[in-house]
């Protein structure tokens, strides 16, 4: 089977005069069914390779595919809209809009593709109810405790129903009870047609993936099991 995420040679260059290289000849392979960790001290890469992930920046060279099909550079219009079907993004500051309810968030993405309001509302209670927010409908986000607020994050990445979910440290900011549970929902989101891939810094959760990708200085130390 063909993996559905490639990377080719990889490199990010930041400021071209003092080239910062941030990511050096990374070549990686993703496959559906699994669930990866990225690893690493922090400057190590880890949020700038979930950046070419989730198609929010470009590399400066290399080729990256996904799906079969290769990633124009500079494309921005195809790649936002490949992004907003293939792919659900969760943030570590959850990037909520203060002033709409939890429901009103995941509902805005899920329009964004589907303008059928009605089946996005249901499909929004649904999510969010899988997720235990069923009495959180319509509270705003600073009415929410921080895991609430990112389990609609999870409800919001969740709308579109993507293959592939990207979460660059999605417990930093939480206590760490609520990090147990927010993790334990992502871990729970694992399907044959799904890809998940996060950032952390906590060895604990890095170990309940399938496969740990440990970085250092924008390069792969290791990779501890199966791509």
């Amino acid at each position: 089977m063909s993996s559905f995420i490639k990377f080719k040679k990889i490199n990010k260059i930041f400021d071209l005069k003092n080239k910062v290289r941030a990511l050096k000849n990374i070549n990686l392979e993703f496959n559906l069914g699994k669930i990866y960790s990225i690893v690493g001290p922090s400057g190590s890469g880890k949020s700038t390779l979930l950046n070419m992930l989730s198609l929010i920046d470009s590399p400066t060279s290399g080729h990256i595919k996904i799906n079969n099909q290769n990633i124009i550079i500079g494309n921005n219009n195809d790649n936002d809209n490949l992004r907003a079907s293939l792919i659900g993004i969760i943030y570590q500051n959850y990037n909520l809009l203060n002033d709409f309810t939890a429901i009103e968030n995941v509902t805005l993405a899920g329009l964004a593709l589907n303008k059928n309001r009605r089946q996005v509302l249901l499909d929004a209670k649904k999510i969010m109810s899988n997720l235990g927010l069923s009495k959180r409908f319509d509270h705003f986000p600073s009415e929410l405790s921080g895991g609430e607020n990112q389990r609609v994050a999870i409800a919001r990445a969740l709308i579109n129903k993507p293959k592939i979910i990207l979460a660059d440290e999605p417990t930093g900011n939480l206590d760490i009870a609520s990090a147990k549970n927010v993790f334990k929902v992502l871990i729970n989101l694992k399907k044959s047609n799904r890809i998940i891939i996060f950032a952390t810094h906590n060895r604990e959760f890095a170990n309940m993936s399938d496969c740990k990708i440990e970085m250092i200085d924008g390069n792969i130390k290791s990779i501890n099991g199966k791509l």
